[in-house]
């Protein structure tokens, strides 16, 4: 555990942006945790990987970073293992610690950045699986009285890249542990999604194994989102959004080629990717930011960028989405400060 001030934040989310905060500190243990809890600040985050935030402007309060390790096998019966990691643990290291051990469940999440923590407060999903398939608990220490609690799935009120700590209980825990479900061989590999199953193809791939296709997700990722490490980005900025049926005959008509994947309870998902390509910003650059030239759906940073200019393309963005389409795109990245609008 150690503790500074005025501190730069570059290097500690993956947009890069050279913001700073009153304070920092970083946890090991829930122990660590609850000593930081006694310091008088009144405005505090959990920061893990930071690769679902943008920073808006500085922090004038104290950032708590997450590193509490360690993965363990917590229950085996039959084909079914429960296991449980540190909400510091890095996710795709965990998803290669599960595939060296024969588990499946986890492959088709493989390469989203960001650490354990952070995976149940979005409910990380990809290529048709998200985390609250396999989850089945959550330690958390509640910020304000120090006391842990455990959460279950149903407790986490899961959704499309929604939890409960996205709006009720925001800000409001600290996630110290994380407990999943997985399988032991591949009876249940997810491969209809996305183009999992050609890359596979294109890898000479019939009887995949989850391996192959952690694999096959690695490099269909790899080929189409750029690296942190040297252009700044948060991933997918915003949701892919809902409509009703009737409304996707609606815009089927008017744009036929654009894409339709049924949801629940008669509501139809289309690709906010698509939309904004659509709009003319894939691969555009506007000053020190832009819509990246593979993926319109991710904002990046040219390297000199500040918060207020990327919330300001991202909302330029929206703008045309909604001027052209009717559609309101809303974002996936946790907004930290108060964006100009």
């Amino acid at each position: 555990m150690f503790i500074a001030t005025d501190v730069s934040l570059r290097s500690y989310h993956t947009f890069g942006l050279d913001v700073r905060t009153a304070a920092l500190a970083q946890f090991n243990t829930e122990a660590d945790l609850r000593e930081l809890l006694n310091l008088d600040w009144t405005s505090r985050m959990v920061l893990g990987g930071g690769s679902n935030v943008l920073f808006a402007e500085d922090y004038e309060g104290l950032v708590l970073v997450n590193r509490i390790e360690g993965i363990s096998i917590e229950e085996e019966s039959g084909t079914t293992v429960t296991i449980s990691a540190g909400a510091g643990v890095n996710w795709h290291g965990l998803v290669l610690w599960s595939l060296e051990r024969g588990l499946s469940g986890l492959e088709n999440l493989s390469l989203i950045p960001g650490t354990c923590g952070a995976a149940p407060i979005q409910n990380i999903g990809a290529y048709g699986v998200e985390l609250s398939d396999v989850f089945v608990s959550l330690d958390g220490i509640d910020l304000t009285t120090g006391r842990k609690r455990r959460f279950t799935a149903e407790d986490c009120r899961f959704g499309y890249r929604y939890s409960i700590f996205k709006d009720q209980l925001k800000s409001q825990f600290a996630i110290t542990r994380i407990t999943l479900r997985l399988e032991r061989g591949t009876n249940r590999l997810s491969l209809e999604y996305g183009a999992i199953r050609e890359e596979l193809d294109a890898m000479e791939i019939r009887n995949p194994t989850a391996a192959d296709v952690s694999r096959a997700v690695v490099r269909i990722r790899q080929s189409k989102l750029p690296d942190p490490e040297v252009l700044g980005n948060a991933g997918s900025f915003f949701k892919n959004p809902e409509v009703s049926a009737m409304r996707a005959a609606e815009l089927s008509e008017e744009f036929p080629k654009m894409p339709f994947w049924p949801m629940a309870e008669g509501r139809v998902k289309t690709s906010a990717g698509w939309l904004i390509e659509q709009c003319g910003w894939k691969g555009r650059r506007v000053g020190h930011v832009g819509c990246y030239a593979r993926q319109a759906l991710v904002l990046v940073n040219y390297g000199e960028a500040t918060g207020a200019e990327l919330w300001e393309h991202a909302q330029r963005v929206a703008e045309s989405v909604a001027s052209r389409f009717g559609i309101q795109l809303i974002p996936e990245v946790n907004v930290v400060g108060q964006p100009r609008s």
